[in-house]
């Protein structure tokens, strides 16, 4: 068998997440079917408590493979699990600052003092850290709340708080006029959205290196698919399984450049978010000890299903600063 994590669920805790090209391994039914014919079952585990869910997973040896934002991920390998990264999951993924639709508060700086959400050890956190730095504020000028998309959305609904830090799902909240959004990462600095990942035990690439790289060629199959501007509509709508509507997502990817974002390339970017990632979480206190990025990077396997798939230069090489290279 193979287990596969996520660190997430759907609308009403359904066992569906959606926005990756990861995703579609499962909405597609592609990885199932992939080891079908060898009679090796797949199983999708969903997490509602989210990336620190899905390192406890790992810890236990649950897991096999999953998709990991770049907080816990960072946060597992510091801790000392035994895990290597493999590809890029999604780049430039945005927050959301969202508030009750008559809330005072207009910004990032007038959250002093305020009860504000978010789920701690997930990417989200790392990104309110940022955000909050750079508007002048830390996470202790707050009075940070750790609470899932579910409990978010209601307590907002309910204002029992005052504001949330959270995905494009908070978005439906807006739609159905019971909250704002006051700030996004998107237009803003390129240091604050972030990035996931696809990773692995290294007990399981050791004993299955065959399976990990059929694993990593479909993941690339899928995000080229992805990355075909015609796939679009069909794509929103595989991910609106989820309960997040379709229209939200068509949101959330304007203006964007889904073929980069779905990039699985371990690039000099890619690296350098990482390293930042590392960086900024010792300087917030969110890991104890850093740790170095190059090393925990395995490209074998990302490598080979780009050349055997034809696709090594599909996708621009970004350099550190998200600039294409060349």
């Amino acid at each position: 068998m193979i287990r596969v994590g996520v660190p997430g669920v759907g609308v009403g805790n359904r066992p569906v997440t959606g926005g990756s090209f990861f995703s579609l391994l499962h909405l597609q039914g592609s990885l199932a079917e992939e080891f079908k014919k060898d009679g090796i079952d797949v199983k999708w585990n969903f997490f509602r408590g989210a990336g620190p869910a899905v390192n406890e997973a790992v810890a236990n040896g649950l897991l096999d493979i999953w998709t990991h934002g770049h907080l816990p991920s960072v946060v597992g390998r510091a801790s000392g699990l035994k895990t290597r990264l493999l590809a890029s999951a999604s780049r430039r993924g945005h927050a959301y600052l969202v508030v009750p639709s008559d809330s005072p508060i207009n910004g990032v700086k007038d959250l002093r003092g305020k009860k504000v959400a978010f789920q701690k050890g997930t990417a989200t956190q790392l990104s309110a850290n940022r955000i909050l730095e750079g508007h002048g504020l830390t996470e202790r000028d707050v009075r940070s709340i750790s609470m899932d998309t579910s409990t978010a959305m209601a307590a907002l609904a309910t204002k029992d708080i005052d504001a949330v830090f959270g995905g494009s799902n908070f978005l439906a909240l807006r739609d159905q006029g019971i909250a704002k959004v006051v700030y996004t990462t998107k237009g803003d600095s390129p240091t604050y959205p972030s990035n996931s990942g696809v990773l692995a035990r290294e007990g399981f690439i050791n004993e299955h290196p065959d399976v990990v790289q059929r694993i990593i060629t479909l993941a690339v199959k899928a995000s080229a698919w992805l990355s075909d501007e015609k796939n679009r509509t069909q794509a929103f709508q595989l991910w609106a399984k989820s309960g997040t509507p379709y229209a939200i997502y068509k949101e959330s990817q304007q203006g964007e450049d889904m073929k980069q974002n779905a990039s699985p390339l371990l690039d000099e970017y890619a690296v350098a978010r990482y390293k930042a990632a590392v960086a900024d979480s010792k300087k917030f206190g969110l890991i104890r000890s850093t740790f170095d990025v190059e090393p925990w990077i395995d490209r074998r396997f990302l490598n080979r299903a780009l050349k055997d798939l034809g696709r090594e230069r599909f996708w621009a090489e970004w350099d550190a600063n998200g600039k294409p290279r060349g």
